[in-house]
């Protein structure tokens, strides 16, 4: 498809392929009608996410306002939180990978083209049931961060809140689902040249963000099935009346928390890392601090996770690491604005509307940077941690930066994405009325802070400067409203209307620019050699006899099916390990000065060992009857694969059976998930374990029907292989279960 016939079929209608028809978009999976899908989707929910802040600033644009009710405030200030990092940044940064990341590395789609429709299927999903709440008895009301005891169903009794832990496991497995389908991309469809040391910057930010993802989501997913159970069985996991700790709330939260902040930020800055290079007609200035930089900020995030609470009291040694984690941190954070500085200096800098959005981002994600490091020091924090100081910090971090890099490559690659332009000329109407609005917005947040102002409070008192700092404040959020309502015209208009565009407007010198724009259903007819980081400027610029052009991308050297199943066992293995810490935390004295249960039922009074190591050792028995089952099947031995895999089953469902008569046991003595912490703990680990065992079951047996169908003849072996390390990991987890929760009993 060219320019010339039909440039905005991409956003419009779609592409001229086999893929047309009323129900295309429903059906699609290919990636870049997917990441469409997810920035119109993130537009919506940015359209409800940003009509509840609104009603939050008129409330609280004069004192004592009685617009809304203390609960309608609450809930407001939850569903706008939840919303805005959930259903609107997090997805459009999804949405721009989704669209950029084949194309810049030479793919024709992601590596699992339908794990990634249904990744994208979980977000309109995920958002609906988050907000059926309102119709079901009333929004969750809690805090975007759902801080417990508040959460528990004694102080928030309305099903708000179990909406909302439903809403965030549905889009916590989809954002855990995209992630692995980066890392299997990014790892196994580079075309022929392309080196993870040639990978565009978005690229490798994009990598790293998603192992962030692979790693942090878990923590949050086991937090709120831990909450889940505490509301819906009775359970005390953060109930102190049931001896629970809901400080462990927040440790468990702020360990996925602050990973978040990154998870949000990284993506952003590889976007920037683009689109400054292009606009300055200079290479980026450090590609490989910026890259290894990468890496050391996403190795620091989870050791900084307390400095949200240095008010907690953890004790002085615990506030001074995590002042000193805090403070490093932003040292490789911070060397980055001066590399984007310096390919800025002597460049030959153009200052289109993206540009503008990318220079405004250096400004303003410097002043929330310098508020972060004041906020390091403990003793700063304990004075404006609950005030609009961390209000206007977060802001300037999420906006100033995120979303103002969003905004930079929104009219970077829109052209890309429908073959025309944006209007400049309304762009830049959006861009001043963004940055004034934006900066009378937070920036006098700061100010309210120092002079007391608590946040999370739907009104205040009439002290000095407190109203007319307020009302500088909302008018300033309309003014972001406006000018948001210029890009969405912008948008609407230009994708009918604006100016064509061509193959390569901005003279970009990364693959994405090398096809049409839209590109077509496979992306590339031939992908251009790839022998450096710029290959567009190389195929320019030849320094010598030309490079033949590659052919479309293949697959690299790793198997991307094991390349998704060791990324999803690393995930699985973060949300056990919160799991185990729980249990540890609760039934092991002097573990962060806990105490185990001071009555009722324990491990050593109601578990019966020696019963229990004879299932365990049938599942470890599995373990190598799997193996045998592989080994035989690489010999084209299908008889002898089925029954070792019969009988992997069977051994799995011998278990299955042991831990069901364990649990009928426990019922008829009266101990259930509610009877202490011990029995709480106890069947929320090996509750999830036996869900992990009966899923692994269900594959295996949808394994041996191909086997007995001999369909593995048209398919990888692989296929088993990826299967038998799940099935392996969910053995190693039952060795650590049963020498910590049996083992332990038996002692």
């Amino acid at each position: 498809m060219s320019t010339a016939t039909s440039p905005v079929d991409h956003v419009a209608h779609g592409h001229a392929t086999h893929e047309d028809g009323p129900f295309a978009w429903v059906a699609t999976v290919d990636h870049k009608r997917i990441g469409i899908l997810y920035l119109f989707t993130a537009l919506f929910f940015f359209g409800v996410g940003g009509s509840e802040a609104l009603v939050m600033r008129l409330q609280l644009a004069r004192p004592n306002s009685t617009l809304v009710s203390p609960d309608t405030f609450n809930q407001l200030f939850t569903m706008h939180g939840t919303t805005m990092i959930f259903l609107v940044v997090m997805p459009t940064l999804v949405g721009f990978g989704n669209y950029l990341v084949p194309l810049m590395i030479g793919a024709r789609d992601m590596a699992f083209p339908r794990l990634n429709a249904m990744s994208y299927w979980l977000l309109p999903f995920g958002g609906f049931l988050l907000h059926f709440s309102v119709m079901a008895g009333g929004a969750p009301a809690g805090g975007w961060f759902g801080y417990a005891p508040l959460s528990e169903t004694p102080f928030l009794s309305t099903p708000g809140t179990d909406y909302w832990i439903l809403a965030l496991l549905v889009l916590g497995v989809g954002s855990v689902a995209t992630a692995i389908n980066f890392i299997a991309t990014i790892l196994t469809l580079r075309a022929p040249g392309m080196t993870m040391g040639r990978v565009p910057l978005f690229v490798w930010m994009t990598f790293v963000t998603s192992i962030l993802v692979v790693l942090a989501l878990p923590v949050l997913n086991a937090s709120i099935v831990m909450l889940l159970v505490d509301r819906q069985l009775d359970a005390h996991f953060f109930l102190a009346s049931g001896g629970g700790n809901a400080i462990l709330w927040q440790h468990f939260f702020w360990t996925f928390g602050h990973p978040e902040v990154y998870i949000l930020a990284l993506p952003a800055f590889g976007m920037i890392s683009e689109i400054i290079p292009t606009f300055s007609r200079k290479p980026i200035f450090g590609h490989a601090f910026i890259a290894a930089s990468t890496v050391a900020i996403a190795i620091l995030s989870f050791g900084v996770w307390a400095h949200h609470m240095f008010a907690v009291g953890l004790g002085r040694t615990a506030d001074v690491f995590f002042v000193v984690a805090s403070m490093l941190i932003a040292v490789p954070t911070g060397v980055k604005i001066f590399n984007w500085i310096a390919t800025m200096w002597g460049g030959s800098i153009r200052f289109t509307t993206a540009m503008l959005f990318a220079t405004a981002f250096l400004i303003e994600f410097v002043i929330g940077g310098l508020s972060g490091i004041t906020l390091a020091a403990a003793p700063v924090d304990w004075q404006v941690t609950d005030t609009y100081y961390i209000v206007a910090h977060f802001h300037y971090v999420a906006i100033g930066g995120t979303a103002f890099a969003i905004l930079a490559g929104l009219y970077y690659w829109f052209p890309k994405m429908s073959g025309r332009y944006l209007s400049e000329r309304l762009g830049k109407w959006s861009f001043w009325l963004m940055v004034l609005g934006f900066n009378l917005t937070f920036f006098v947040q700061h100010f309210l802070g120092i002079f007391g102002m608590p946040r999370r409070v739907f009104t205040y008192p009439d002290l000095p400067w407190w109203g007319s700092l307020n009302m500088v404040s909302t008018v300033g959020a309309f003014m972001m409203g406006i000018a948001s309502l210029v890009l969405v015209a912008n948008v609407l208009v230009s994708m009918r209307r604006g100016k064509p565009a061509g193959d390569n407007p901005w003279d970009g010198w990364t693959l994405e620019w090398a096809t049409t724009s839209p590109p077509p259903h496979d992306n590339f007819s031939e992908v251009p050699p790839v022998n450096g980081r710029r290959p567009l400027w190389d195929l320019a610029h030849p320094t010598g006899t030309a490079a033949p052009a590659s052919k479309p991308a293949t697959e690299r050297t790793l198997d991307k099916s094991a390349v998704a199943v060791w990324s999803f066992i690393a995930s699985e293995a973060g949300f056990f390990l919160i799991l185990i810490v729980a249990y540890v935390f609760f039934n092991f004295g002097g573990f962060f000065g806990s105490t185990p249960p001071a009555s009722g039922p324990s491990a050593a009074t109601v578990l019966d060992v020696k019963k229990t190591a004879m299932f365990t050792a049938c599942l470890f028995a599995s373990s190598g009857t799997l193996w045998l089952s592989e080994r035989s099947l690489d010999r084209a031995q299908y008889a002898a694969a089925a029954r070792w895999l019969f009988l992997t089953i069977a051994l799995g469902a011998v278990f299955m059976v042991g831990q069901g008569s364990e649990y009928f046991g426990l019922y008829q003595r009266g101990v259930g998930v509610a009877t202490n912490l011990f029995a709480t703990t106890f069947f929320t680990l090996t509750g999830f374990h036996g869900l992990h065992v009966t899923a692994g079951l269900f594959v295996l047996s949808i394994a041996l029907g191909l086997v007995l169908a001999k369909d593995f003849r048209k398919r990888s072996p692989s296929l088993l292989r990826a299967v038998g390390l799940y099935w392996h990991f969910v053995d190693v987890v039952w060795l650590v279960v049963f020498s910590i929760v049996y083992l332990k009993a038996g002692q």
